[in-house]
């Protein structure tokens, strides 16, 4: 019986620039973002300058994580305690967990079959009254039509706040992921497009956004040492009323991203071309379903998911349980029991009673999530759809021709 024997879990080495520049940051002990030779720039405020050309957003500010980058843009933008604050129904725990880390209140909006947050559902939602903000998780990396969906938040007034953790390069119809909405946030965490370990990005055009997000930062009043951020005159007001919340990037971890920055495209191009590989061979697994993306999606494939429709959780279950056994380990939403970065909506109980979703329990109860990382090669993603194939051969051989949806 073939099985796979890589981990799906080991990312490449940091590159070797990064690893240089990271040693000379710490044989000079100038770690903290402020700590500066007289003239000179540090490590993250480049990286900030460098991150901000590369989006295409006048203003960057580097983050200690994408949790609190989401935080912190919520603040920004105004959100108070009490607030409703729309989020997808289909995302992971940091992103409802930074909305309740603000003061706000989640109201879930469901999920297509294609992963994606439901543009009617949204609508419906984004009407009400008490409703002024959207926490838009582009989750797995699966973009919505972003131009319906923001002449649907523009409709209504609502504020949209991107969280790009899983679609940093990514764009619809040629604009980049993060450039819709008021704030994009990005993650740095150790899975992500870069790597530092944790880490994360804020990008905004918005003058007042920026200035209380650097201050928010914890800058110390050094916000004038930033090179991609708004006039000193708008600080002037802002640097008064702000808290510090001390969630800052260090040039340790900048040092290593800004490499990895400048080949992020390559990667991102090595990305799909795994993708391709393994989507193509899932496509002929007649009990499988993967999502349809539409040509306006330039995505960033860093794992891929599909569905088993129709199938009962005791299947689902085996279904798990080969796979891993045969070495790949897939991720399965539909878990009543939230295991690793899997838990859903209905888990996150510190958030009240669990709404009525119905159409997200469905497509979450049947889907199936794996990372494809660059440590592979298309002949391991074409042993690995072999294998899925062979076990849902085993398992589903029976199934009714057309269960298959696509």
């Amino acid at each position: 019986m073939t099985t796979f024997n890589k981990s799906f879990t080991q990312q490449e080495p940091i590159p070797e620039a990064g690893i240089e520049r990271a040693v000379a940051v710490m044989r000079s002990g100038r770690l903290h973002r402020y700590n500066a030779a007289a003239g000179e720039a540090t490590e993250t405020e480049l990286l900030e300058q460098e991150f901000a050309a590369y989006q295409g957003s006048r203003y960057c500010l580097a983050c200690a994580s994408g949790g609190y980058a989401l935080h912190v843009a919520m603040r920004a933008v105004g959100v108070q305690p009490g607030d409703k604050v729309l989020c997808n129904a289909f995302t992971l725990a940091p992103v409802p967990g930074a909305i309740h880390n603000a003061g706000g209140v989640p109201v879930f909006v469901e999920t297509t079959d294609d992963f994606t947050i439901d543009l009617d559902d949204l609508e419906h939602k984004a009407a009400a009254e008490d409703v002024h903000y959207l926490l838009l998780s582009h989750m797995r990396g699966h973009l919505a039509d972003m131009d319906r969906l923001m002449a649907i938040c523009n409709r209504h007034g609502v504020i949209v706040i991107e969280d790009c953790a899983h679609t940093m390069g990514a764009s619809w119809n040629g604009k980049k992921s993060g450039s819709f909405g008021r704030v994009g946030c990005f993650s740095t965490q150790t899975y992500k497009h870069m790597n530092s370990g944790e880490g994360g990005f804020l990008t905004t055009d918005d003058d007042e956004v920026m200035a209380r997000a650097i201050i928010y930062s914890g800058s110390y009043m050094l916000y004038e040492r930033h090179l991609a951020a708004p006039p000193r005159d708008v600080f002037a007001r802002i640097r008064f009323e702000t808290p510090n919340y001390s969630g800052r990037m260090d040039n340790l971890r900048a040092a290593i991203l800004r490499p990895q920055l400048a080949g992020l495209d390559e990667q991102c191009r090595r990305w799909n071309a795994l993708y391709r590989v393994t989507e193509a061979g899932l496509r002929q697994i007649p009990c499988l379903r993967l999502p349809e993306r539409p040509a306006a999606e330039q995505f960033v494939a860093s794992s891929i998911q599909f569905s088993l429709p129709d199938q009962r959780e005791a299947d689902i279950r085996r279904f798990l349980e080969r796979c891993e056994a045969r070495g790949v380990p897939l991720k399965w939403f539909g878990d009543a029991d939230p295991k690793g970065y899997t838990s859903r909506f209905d888990s996150w109980q510190y958030l009240g009673e669990p709404p009525s979703l119905p159409h997200t329990e469905r497509v979450l109860a049947t889907m199936c999530d794996m990372r494809l990382p660059l440590t592979f090669d298309e002949a391991d993603c074409r042993l690995i759809t072999r294998i899925i194939a062979e076990v849902c051969d085993e398992l589903f051989s029976s199934a009714a021709p057309g269960a298959h949806a696509n």
